[in-house]
């Protein structure tokens, strides 16, 4: 096996919701991850389809301590620099800088904590990637505009990212603008802040808010570049391929309208302006929106620099009902069971191949480089009695995903930044809020009801994957 670029930034990432915890500690303010509960309710608010704008005593809030990384991240980073990792994705809370949203003044406290994080990363020579707004509304914002529905949105982001830019300009250099902003369509609540009142024009809300990030984006990208010249800012996708079920003309179309659902942002992000067959499917769907006259300008001059994208599935699809099988596991709309790859415990399918497959499908349609920022197994995992912990299911996950990429490289000659696993820590999951859907590398002791010490204690993948970063990828045994 061909080994890696000398200089391939392997890591990990997380989000400041999943993990940090200590979230009304430091000046920092209440966001819609905060109000998110664990249990049957999380569904609902995550859509939008529940309102829920402070939390209560009947719920429980899985982000409230998380893993508590705001008072381990010293404990938490030098554990990655043991594995040798050359990059940690990140995300900033928004509310821990500006706990309104768009305070004039920012939270000296909550920069100072993103400061110590980014100092010990630099003390290890890891680079920090850094998400801006990772599943991150502020909840002032979403009582005062209505979240992304509204313009003034996209003031307050700018004014935010102008903030930590100027903050931070020498300890990070690379970006992403929004975390999967696709999953806008699918969970407006928990992507975007947006919630709907009986009777609006729900797909009307959604793509005026798609466009308002979209327009915040770009604005984004042109500051960065004029305040940090030499960095790098990427967009952030939910991909994977959509596979048709069978070769029916219907089920390859129903996959080719699915994947553009999907590119849409990206589309935008990357190359500067809505492509055509979205203006005429808004235009069938009697979607108008409100734009301002720069807005062109600005989406066509503030494009991204590379693709970064999270993958853990392909998806399946069909019309015919004869042979649909809801697979478990999939926001990203329907979708059936491919009969030809086993699933995760949560029904996600494991498809390696589908890495490679989506990889050359983004490079053959942007031509920018590539930045694999999520991939990972979510298992449960058993501490023995000795407390070590065989993860073997994890190590041949990530195992047979990185021969796909390294075969991206080296046979499709594809540029490819780096990979960070999701997430290298044990944290909460987005999706469904549990502990036990674990991850990591490291085994962090919580469970589902918020029970359990915290102790970090390593996986069997914790050394094998500080042997592939070692061997830059050619030891995968």
């Amino acid at each position: 096996m061909g080994r890696f670029p000398k200089d391939f930034l392997w890591g990990g990432a997380t989000a400041a919701n999943q993990c940090e915890g200590a979230y009304n500690e430091g000046g920092r303010g209440l966001a819609n991850v905060d109000v998110v509960p664990f249990g049957e309710d999380r569904f609902p608010v995550m859509f939008g389809k529940l309102k829920m704008l402070e939390c209560d005593d009947q719920h429980y809030y899985p982000s409230h301590e998380a893993i508590d990384m705001y008072h381990h991240f010293k404990e938490d980073i030098a554990l990655f620099a043991e594995m040798g990792f050359r990059c940690y994705r990140l995300s900033i809370a928004w509310t821990r800088i500006l706990p309104h949203g768009d305070d004039a003044e920012p939270n000296e406290e909550g920069l100072a904590f993103y400061d110590a994080l980014f100092d010990e990363c630099r003390k290890y020579g890891i680079e920090p990637l850094v998400t801006i707004c990772h599943f991150d509304a502020p909840i002032a914002l979403i009582q005062k505009y209505g979240g992304w529905k509204d313009r003034r949105m996209v003031d307050a982001y700018v004014h935010y990212c102008d903030i930590i830019f100027r903050r931070y300009k020498d300890k990070v250099k690379y970006w992403l603008t929004f975390n999967e902003i696709n999953m806008l369509l699918h969970m407006p609540f928990m992507g975007a802040g947006l919630l709907f009142e009986p009777g609006e024009n729900v797909e009307q809300a959604k793509y005026q808010a798609a466009h308002h990030e979209l327009v915040a984006s770009a604005k984004a990208v042109q500051l960065a570049h004029e305040i940090m010249p030499g960095c790098m800012v990427g967009c952030m996708l939910a991909a994977g391929e959509f596979y048709p079920r069978t070769c029916a003309p219907a089920d390859v179309q129903a996959a080719a309208e699915a994947d553009r659902n999907n590119y849409f942002f990206i589309d935008v992000q990357s190359r500067g302006a809505y492509p055509v067959w979205a203006k005429k499917r808004m235009e069938r769907a009697g979607i108008q929106l409100r734009t301002e006259p720069d807005d062109d300008q600005t989406l066509r001059e503030g494009t991204v620099d590379f693709i970064s994208f999270s993958y853990y599935s392909s998806r399946c699809i069909t019309v015919d009902p004869e042979l649909l099988e809801q697979a478990d596991g999939n926001a990203l709309g329907a979708a059936t069971r491919n009969p030809y790859l086993k699933a995760s415990a949560w029904g996600w399918a494991i498809d390696p191949v589908g890495l490679r497959i989506t990889m050359n499908t983004l490079y053959d349609r942007y031509q920018k480089p590539l930045f694999i920022v999520e991939n990972g197994l979510g298992a449960v995992d058993t501490v023995e009695p000795d407390g070590s912990i065989h993860d073997s299911y994890r190590i041949d996950y990530l195992r047979a995903h990185i021969e796909q990429m390294e075969k991206a490289i080296n046979e499709d000659g594809l540029p490819l930044l780096g990979y960070t696993t999701w997430g290298p820590i044990d944290l909460v999951s987005a999706s469904t809020g549990e502990m036990k859907k674990r991850y990591g590398f490291i085994y962090v002791d919580k469970d589902n009801a918020g029970n359990g010490t915290l102790t970090r204690s390593r996986k069997d993948s914790f050394y094998w994957y500080k042997k592939v970063i070692a061997t830059d990828g050619e030891d995968l045994a």
